[in-house]
Parts: structure tokens; sequence; C-alpha cells
């Protein structure tokens, strides 16, 4: 692997892991666009390495807080979050495990990238013409959270998007844009950290070279830099720009590779 496909690889997965763009698909598709040799299993783990870099910085602070309040009052509205989190991190967790190799092989072609890229656009765009952008995370329920964690379990196909199903779900229950993508944030940090877990023995010393920490570095600031972006964006605006990039590139994979 080049250094240039090392980080273009990288920014690819730190934009798409956060924004609403799907990181899979990009990572799956654009190596075809460029005739580049598949950058296999083990580099993509590297890249999620970046990302849960980016998202244990940004969100330190606050989980500090949320364990915290977990133990020491559990039945406060505060105190809920981290469970809340963990159960509503299981359904992802579920179909991770349960589905890896098909997420790795079939899920993975070009038409079937397509498609989801095409379908799930028009269900971020109902949920995002109907939002009531109204509740705050201060009125999270189980049911809710549970519902979102739902929604985080169909990211196992390439094209949904991680952010956009969980986002999609939130404003679905009528909580604001921003509170949509930091709960969103929050609740992939544990399936972030477990699928690390699984993959990383699956990495040799031997394989850490020139491109696999370029990868890391670059997808861990480009992550930072997305989640930050997009917090800060969500306060005034919608998420048409990103159902608009999905659209064009369910078409640009069409047309390049069928």
């Amino acid at each position: 692997m080049s250094y240039l496909q090392a980080l273009v690889l990288g920014i690819l997965q730190g934009l798409g892991e956060f924004l609403p763009i799907s990181s899979s698909a990009h990572l799956a598709v654009v190596p075809l666009f460029f005739h580049w040799n598949y950058q296999g299993l083990e580099y993509d783990v590297m890249l999620h390495l970046g990302t849960l870099l980016s998202i244990v910085c940004f969100f330190w602070k606050d989980w500090i807080q949320i364990i915290k309040d977990g133990f020491r009052q559990p039945r406060t509205t505060e105190g809920h979050y981290l469970w809340y989190i963990i159960l509503a991190t299981i359904p992802g967790a579920l179909a991770g495990y349960f589905l890896e190799s098909q997420a790795e092989t079939v899920f993975r072609q070009p038409e079937l990238i397509a498609a989801s890229l095409i379908f799930f656009s028009g269900l971020i765009f109902l949920a995002d013409h109907q939002a009531k952008n109204k509740k705050g995370l201060e009125n999270l329920t189980l049911t809710q959270a549970m519902i979102i964690g739902l929604a985080q379990s169909l990211a196992i196909l390439p094209g949904a998007s991680r952010s956009g199903m969980t986002i999609m779900a939130a404003l679905f229950l009528g909580f604001r844009r921003q509170d949509s993508a930091r709960f969103s944030f929050l609740l992939s940090t544990p399936v972030i950290v477990g699928a690390a877990l699984l993959e990383l023995p699956k990495i040799s010393l031997n394989q850490i070279n020139g491109p696999f920490v370029i990868g890391f570095l670059t997808s861990a600031l480009v992550g930072f830099l997305s989640i930050k972006f997009l917090l800060s964006f969500l306060k005034t605006k919608t998420l048409f720009p990103f159902i608009i990039y999905r659209l064009a590139l369910a078409g640009l994979i069409l047309v390049v590779c069928l």
C-alpha cells in the first residue's frame, strides 16, 4: 500500500465514521474506483482504531461524568445514561457478531452498497424533514435508547451509516439534531471499542508499517474534526447536504462499478 492510498483511506474513515455518509461504503468502493487492491480487514481495523481514538479524545470528559453518575446516582437522569448506552449497544453488538462474515463479503457488493445508500437516504430525509427538533437528551427514556440502538444495528450494511441510522432514529423520536448526533457518538463508542478488541489480535506486529501509521493518525485527526464539525453544523443546519452526497455517491457507484 502506498502512502497516498493510506492517507486517502484514513481521511475517508475519519469523515465517514461520524458524518452520515457511511465509512464502510467508502472503504469498499473507493479502492474499486482507483483500481487499488483491497486494503484488507486488518487495515480497516487499524482505521477504526484511529476513529476510536478521536471519539475518546473528544468525549473523555463526558464519559468520565457518565460513568461516575452511572455508579454514584443511577436513579437520576444523568445516572441513566450509562445504563441506557450499555443496553442500547446490545443490538449493534449482536448484529456485528452474527453477521460479520456477510459484512465482509456479501454486503460489500457495489450494487448492494448503492441500493443501501439510496434507500437509507430516503429514510434519513423523512426523519430530517419531519424533525420536531425539540427534545434534549435529558428527556431520553430506556425505550427510546433501545430504538436508537436497534437502528445502530443496521450499520452492519455498508451504505447505511452508523451515525446516519442513529441520528435518523433520534430525529423520528423528536430529539434535536445536535442532541441526536451527540447521543449517536456516545452510543458508537462501546461498539467501536468492542469491534476493535475482537479484531485487534488479527493484526501482527510486522504489518504495522508506515502506511498503517499514516492511516491510523489520519483517521484519528479527521475523525476528531468531523465530530466537532457535525455537532456545530447541526445547531442550525439540516442533514440535506449529506443526503445529496449519499445519492451522488450511489449514482457514481452504479456508473463506475456496474
